[in-house]
């Protein structure tokens, strides 16, 4: 495509202020944040929320409504994707609680990893059961999943979900790559994934660490969608000397983009491929 989809990660679960003062943590500091982003042109974002005290995610609804009304009020267009990650909070109750916002706190998208993977230092477990559950909530509320893919085996199972009909096309998913237990920012293990994704579907490539100017390198040549933010690294170079923001991060995939001939999707182009709705 001519069009990039820019998925905008801003903050995540795990960076905080003692690892970049440029993290936004508050309610403020996250709406600031996609306020600037949307200028810039991201089509989604993808939010997670934090106690501004200790900076440990939260999970409660309230928190995701509050931040979702303030950005509707300046982006009413833009795609708002909202996370259900087991890598803090292992119940379905608390990783659930987010889709049943109503009105226009209502997330258009919500996350859903397709298996158990490890980071680093840390486990993230997505049992059958929690997956379904957690597929089986969206399709209910009207949430279309953010399909989020670590390895090969999970592109697969997204496929046994399609036959147990709890995904309903076009589906669309975020490639993570980079990870150290998991598929790599590679040609080879990108193309093995990417056979093995169900149609219709539409992608991005993101990559962990020093893989995500990589990934987004590749993806943008290619006319693939990108994830982009601090969520994923908050380094602006390699060798990590320094720090990034995530307005540079943005600006850093224009300047690619343009290299490319490439534009930014607008909003209103991936609702209409998504068929997501359309009156905000």
């Amino acid at each position: 495509m001519n069009k990039i989809i820019v998925n905008f990660a801003p903050t995540g679960l795990i960076p905080t202020k003692k690892d970049s003062p440029n993290v936004p943590i508050s309610n403020d500091e996250i709406v600031e944040q996609v306020h600037e982003a949307y200028e810039m042109g991201i089509t989604m974002v993808h939010l997670h929320t934090r106690n501004p005290q200790s900076q440990v995610p939260v999970y409660e609804k309230e928190h995701y409504g509050a931040i979702i009304s303030r950005i509707r009020s300046y982006a009413k267009d833009l795609v708002i994707c909202v996370t259900t990650s087991g890598r803090t909070f292992s119940e379905f109750e608390k990783r659930s609680n987010v889709l049943h916002l109503e009105g226009m706190e209502k997330p258009d998208m919500a996350s859903l990893t397709l298996g158990s993977l490890n980071f680093n230092n840390q486990a993230s477990i997505n049992e059958p059961d929690m997956i379904q559950s957690l597929a089986k909530t969206m399709l209910e509320k009207g949430i279309k999943p953010e399909l989020e893919i670590f390895d090969l085996g999970m592109a697969n199972y997204a496929n046994y979900l399609i036959k147990k009909g709890f995904l309903k096309p076009p589906y669309y998913f975020n490639i993570i790559l980079g990870n150290i237990a998991c598929a790599q920012s590679d040609l080879l293990h990108i193309g093995t994934i990417l056979k093995e994704l169900p149609q219709p579907s539409v992608f991005s490539l993101g990559g962990v660490g020093r893989f995500q100017l990589q990934s987004n390198s590749l993806a943008i040549s290619m006319g693939y969608g990108v994830r982009i933010g601090l969520e994923d690294n908050i380094w602006l170079d390699e060798k990590q000397t320094k720090l990034a923001t995530n307005t540079q991060l943005i600006q850093r995939l224009k300047d690619i983009s343009s290299a490319n001939q490439k534009e930014f999707m607008r909003p209103s182009e991936l609702r209409k491929l998504l068929e997501l709705n359309s009156d905000i």
